[in-house]
């Protein structure tokens, strides 16, 4: 049986010549995302706002879209459900009330006269207005902290060059993913934090696989113009970057369709952040490196000083 190939071994798609497109595309796509941020905002979950939340044990398995009409018909606003570690048990978010803790414990209140006593409290908490901001910035720093962590990385595995290119292909990912959650009206919480910093590493990861093919084609020919051998390199692990993107999605998808309202939003940012992740690695990370003026001596040990024919 042969292998599977999505794209033709000898493929030659002209990336580079067609850069100034893609940059203007990028271009606009991060003012439209910087443009709804501020203008729509996010519609930011309980873990950030402040809210109450409540875990309860049903005797059999809960039927949480049944629950979530039932709380939803109390005009608490946004209600939130999950189960959290078997399906007995549940964890139920409300959003703060307007009001001081007299209207959060009403609120608690009106929770447990609609649920009666055929459930068991197990927990119940308010996350205040200190705890939901301390949560956004710690959320804040875990995103930027990685940004910085994946451009040391870089930096010393290849040159600063390439940490540039790489850092602002990542940024390019991040901010379209908020302005994404702006646009659709998703809830950003801590799980679409989680989101973001898996698609920083999935970005990266695709990133680093063309930067390597690169820094092998630098050393391989030294007489070849920089922007065919960075077009060479591109199309060399198209194959590559392409079948790991869809196998990825196809995991995705899955989980989007059939996983429940629970991990929907945190689906749908993983889906996104794999499709503009790998845009991102072919169209702005590789031709960034065109105006960066890299050394085309190879530094490692063992660098090939003869020219080869491409």
């Amino acid at each position: 049986m042969s292998a599977l190939n999505l794209i033709p071994a000898n493929i030659n798609l002209a990336f580079i010549p067609k850069r100034k497109i893609f940059m203007a595309f990028s271009a606009l796509l991060v003012l439209a995302s910087i443009f709804m941020f501020l203008g729509k905002g996010l519609n930011y979950g309980i873990d950030f706002k402040g809210g109450i939340m409540l875990e309860v044990r049903t005797e059999k398995a809960a039927d949480i879209a049944e629950m979530r009409s039932i709380l939803g018909s109390l005009g608490l606003g946004e209600v939130s459900l999950q189960e959290f570690g078997q399906p007995t048990d549940i964890l139920i978010r409300i959003q703060r009330q307007d009001g001081d803790e007299k209207a959060q414990q009403e609120a608690i209140n009106k929770i447990k006269a609609i649920l009666g006593t055929s459930v068991e409290y197990r927990r119940t908490e308010f996350v205040g207005p200190k705890v939901s901001d301390e949560l956004f910035w710690d959320g804040l720093t875990a995103v930027s902290l990685a940004i910085f962590a994946i451009l040391i990385y870089i930096w010393f595995r290849f040159e600063w060059q390439f940490g540039f290119a790489a850092i602002f292909a990542l940024s390019h990912d991040v901010i379209t993913t908020i302005g994404i959650f702006a646009l659709m009206g998703f809830e950003f919480n801590l799980s679409t934090v989680a989101a973001v910093l898996t698609i920083a590493g999935y970005s990266i990861n695709d990133t680093v696989v063309v930067f390597d093919r690169v820094r092998e084609n630098l050393r391989k020919y030294k007489k070849l113009p920089f922007s065919e051998l960075l077009n060479n390199s591109i199309n060399q692990t198209l194959s590559r970057t392409v079948i790991t993107s869809v196998t990825t999605l196809l995991a995705l998808l899955a989980l989007y369709f059939l996983g429940g309202e629970v991990i929907r939003d945190f689906s749908f940012a993983m889906i996104w952040g794999v499709l503009i992740g790998t845009y991102s690695s072919i169209f702005l990370a590789v031709p960034i490196l065109l105006n960066l003026n890299i050394k085309r001596v190879g530094t490692l040990v063992g660098d090939v000083q003869t020219e080869q024919n491409p």
